[in-house]
C-alpha cells in the first residue's frame, strides 16, 4: 500500500487528534494512531477507551487500501521537524513495515496490527440530535469549564451539563463554591433532554473548535455522545447520573452594583496579595456609590484596602469572597461592566453582564466566605 501527503497537512492533524492519548495506556495499542486508508482518503483515530478522535485527509496519489497502527510518540516526533514537502508512505501489509521517504532521506518504522484496536462505540436507536454553531459550542465551553469540579465522590460535578429543550440550551458547570449557567437561544433542541459531558472531552472540543467553522452535529443516547465538525468526529463517554437542580440554588438578590470589571480585577489582584494565603479572603464593602476591597493576613501583619467607584443605592453591606474564584468568574465575562446582586453576607453573590451578548443569557454565582468581624 502507497500514498503520498503533504507534511504539515499531516502534521496538524495528527497533532490535533493526539491530545486524546493518555501517557499511560490500559492497552498498548492505545499509544498508536490507528490509519486507514481507502479510495484515496486517509482516515486516522486516536483514543484512549472513553474518548475517541477521529479525522480525514484526502492523500494526493495511492496505490491500494488497508489499515494499520502506528506508535503516535514516533511519528509526531519524526514529523515535528519536517518543513513542508509531499511525504510518501509505503507499508508491506504483510508485515507491516513502513517506509517514509522524504526530500534529503527516509524514515523506517514498525506499524502494529489494526485489528487490535478497540472499535468505536455504537449509539443506540434512542439518540438525540441536535445541531450548535462552532462558535456557540466554543462560548458556552469557555465560559463553564472552568466551574467543574474534581470530586470524586460526586463524578457528575465534574463535567458540564448540557440542558436542552425547544426554546434554547443552557450549559451549567458548578465545583459547590461557584456556578456558571451559559444560556443561549441560537441553537435548540426538538425534545427536552439533557447528557452531562466529562471535562476532558470538554477540553478537547475547545481546542479543536477554535480552527472549525458551520454548524457541530451532536448526538447522543444514555451513555455516549457524537460531535460531528467540518475536520473532526469525537466519540465519548459520558457522565452518567442526575444533575442536580441548578435553577434551585440562584437566589433572587435585592441589593444591585455596577461596576467597571477591568478596574474591579485590577484592584482585586493588588489587594489579594496582601490575604491569607490559607483562605484568600477579600471583603467587599459596599456604600452609596463606592466599593471598598480589603484583605488582611494576621500571621503576617499585613493588609490592603482599595476604594473603587461603583453604581450603588441600597443599605452599605459587606460580604466576603475567595478572591481566586471572583477573579476567575470575572475575566470569564467579556462586557465592559458587571452587576453584582448580593442578599446579605450569607447568601450567594450572583454576578452578571451589564450587557448580555446576543441570544445569550450568561450568569455567575460564588458563594461568600465568613467574615471574622
Amino acid at each position: 500500500m502507497k500514498f503520498i501527503i503533504s507534511s504539515t497537512t499531516l502534521f496538524s492533524h495528527l497533532q490535533a487528534i493526539s491530545r486524546v492519548i493518555n501517557s499511560k495506556n490500559s492497552l498498548p495499542i492505545l499509544d498508536c494512531f490507528l490509519m486507514e486508508l481507502q479510495d484515496g482518503t486517509l482516515s486516522i483515530t486516536a483514543s484512549d477507551n472513553d474518548n475517541t478522535l477521529c479525522t480525514s485527509i484526502e492523500v494526493n496519489e495511492y496505490e491500494g487500501d488497508g489499515r494499520f497502527a502506528v506508535s503516535s510518540k514516533t511519528l509526531l516526533e519524526a514529523l515535528k521537524e519536517i518543513s513542508e514537502q509531499p511525504l510518501s508512505f509505503e507499508i508491506n501489509m504483510n508485515n507491516l513495515e513502513i517506509t517514509v521517504r522524504y526530500q534529503n532521506g527516509k524514515y523506517n518504522l514498525m506499524g502494529q496490527n489494526a485489528d487490535e484496536y478497540p472499535q468505536v462505540q455504537e449509539l443506540g436507536d434512542n439518540a438525540v440530535q441536535i445541531m450548535m454553531g462552532a462558535d456557540i459550542l466554543m462560548n458556552g465551553i469557555n465560559r463553564s469549564i472552568f466551574a467543574t469540579a474534581d470530586d470524586e465522590l460526586r463524578p457528575v460535578m465534574n463535567g458540564i451539563y448540557f440542558d436542552l429543550t425547544q426554546e434554547d440550551i443552557t450549559l451549567v458547570a458548578s465545583d459547590g463554591h461557584k456556578l456558571v449557567r451559559c444560556k443561549t437561544y441560537a441553537a435548540h433542541s426538538d425534545e427536552k433532554a439533557a447528557f452531562i459531558l466529562p471535562k476532558k472531552p470538554a477540553t478537547l472540543l475547545k481546542n479543536l473548535l477554535p480552527k472549525e467553522q458551520g454548524d457541530v452535529q451532536i448526538q447522543f443516547d444514555d451513555r455516549n455522545a457524537t460531535f460531528t465538525m467540518e475536520n473532526y468526529r469525537m466519540v465519548c463517554r459520558l457522565i452518567e447520573g442526575r444533575y442536580p437542580n441548578y435553577n434551585s440554588v440562584i437566589p433572587q438578590n435585592p441589593h444591585k452594583a455596577i461596576i467597571d470589571r477591568a478596574s474591579f480585577i485590577s484592584a482585586l489582584r493588588r489587594v489579594s496579595v496582601f490575604s491569607s494565603q490559607a483562605s484568600s479572603l477579600i471583603k467587599l464593602s459596599l456604600s452609596e456609590n463606592q466599593m471598598k476591597i480589603s484583605a488582611q493576613d494576621i500571621d503576617f501583619s499585613t493588609s490592603a484596602e482599595e476604594t473603587i467607584a461603583c453604581q450603588y443605592d441600597s443599605n452599605p453591606m459587606s460580604i466576603g469572597f475567595k478572591s481566586s474564584f471572583l477573579i476567575e468568574i470575572l475575566n470569564n465575562i467579556s462586557s465592559l461592566n458587571i452587576i453584582i446582586e448580593l442578599a446579605d453576607p450569607s447568601r450567594a453573590g450572583v454576578i452578571v453582564p451589564e450587557e448580555q451578548e446576543e441570544n445569550e443569557d450568561l450568569l455567575m454565582l460564588l458563594m461568600p466566605m465568613m467574615l471574622n468581624d
